[in-house]
């Protein structure tokens, strides 16, 4: 049976306890609206973990002036049955009073330099401080041993991983795989926001991340790989962000180069922004 907490008191008080009977803890953060792909996260936080911690907290500091906050769906009724399915001992969840004690505007900001500026950084400036922020107040809050992201928000997962590094956190980050529809969709809360038309054409980025893949394997040049990638999106409907290729620290590689790559895009469907990705390699 899961316990759900929203003392930040009792939330230490559960993993003290834990921790004094020498078990590892593991820990999923969410906003919620929940699908398979944040349980198979749970998942994986439990084969690494005796106790698995995940919470539910729509962060205010995460979204920019046009997004809108007060719009991301909240269900936390089916949260919380598919959380204790998946095999989760404790759903953590704090008010916004909780985690920002001074207030928003006056919270302490966790920044993460050069990862951070580019691609979804650059698309959607402050994202990642807040991602950054709130992830860095969890930790301190749970205090896990492991904690679960996934790879579909491939640049988010590079953030944390580079955070954690940097500022010592003694917690092992896991990357679980991306979860997808049938016809290659990657799961995502957003996805609900798509109308049925929509959702028809939806899965033609991942088509597409596909022949970005096989293009750069046949030894297409970068720039053309991501030219026809743009030019393939368009003609979808999408108005793409970006589709691009790159090695997995973001950086550009030069034709002719082999070694680790990941095609990234993030394009607008209507009024629904998805995100998507594939690794592959460039063998010699």
């Amino acid at each position: 049976m899961i316990e759900t907490l929203t003392s930040l008191d009792a939330l230490r008080t559960r993993i003290a306890g834990w921790k004094r009977d020498g078990l590892r803890v593991g820990f999923v953060p969410t906003m919620g609206n929940l699908h398979a792909g944040h349980y198979s996260l749970v998942t994986l936080a439990r084969q690494h973990a005796d106790r698995v911690v995940s919470s539910v907290f729509v962060n205010p500091t995460q979204f920019g002036p046009s997004e809108d906050f007060t719009r991301y769906p909240r269900t936390p009724d089916a949260d919380t049955s598919g959380l204790e399915a998946a095999g989760c001992d404790v759903l953590w969840l704090p008010e916004v009073e909780a985690m920002y004690p001074f207030g928003v505007e006056l919270a302490a900001k966790v920044q993460v330099p050069g990862v951070s500026s580019v691609l979804e950084g650059a698309c959607r400036p402050g994202h990642f401080d807040g991602v950054c922020t709130v992830v860095t107040r969890l930790f301190n809050q749970v205090q896990p041993d492991v904690a679960a992201f996934g790879r579909k928000d491939f640049q988010q997962l590079a953030v944390i991983r580079q955070m954690v590094a940097d500022l010592h956190v003694p917690i092992e980050i896991l990357a679980g795989e991306i979860v997808r529809e049938d016809d290659g969709l990657a799961m995502s809360s957003r996805n609900q926001y798509l109308s049925p038309d929509e959702r028809a054409v939806a899965p033609t980025i991942h088509r597409v991340l596909g022949a970005m893949r096989d293009a750069a394997r046949a030894g297409a040049p970068r720039a053309q790989v991501e030219a026809d990638a743009d030019a393939a999106l368009r003609a979808a409907g999408f108005v793409p962000d970006y589709a691009v290729v790159r090695r997995p620290d973001f950086s550009e590689p030069a034709d002719g180069e082999r070694g680790a790559r990941v095609a990234l895009i993030a394009a607008r469907l209507g009024r629904t922004r998805l995100i998507d990705n594939i690794e592959f390699q460039l063998a010699g």
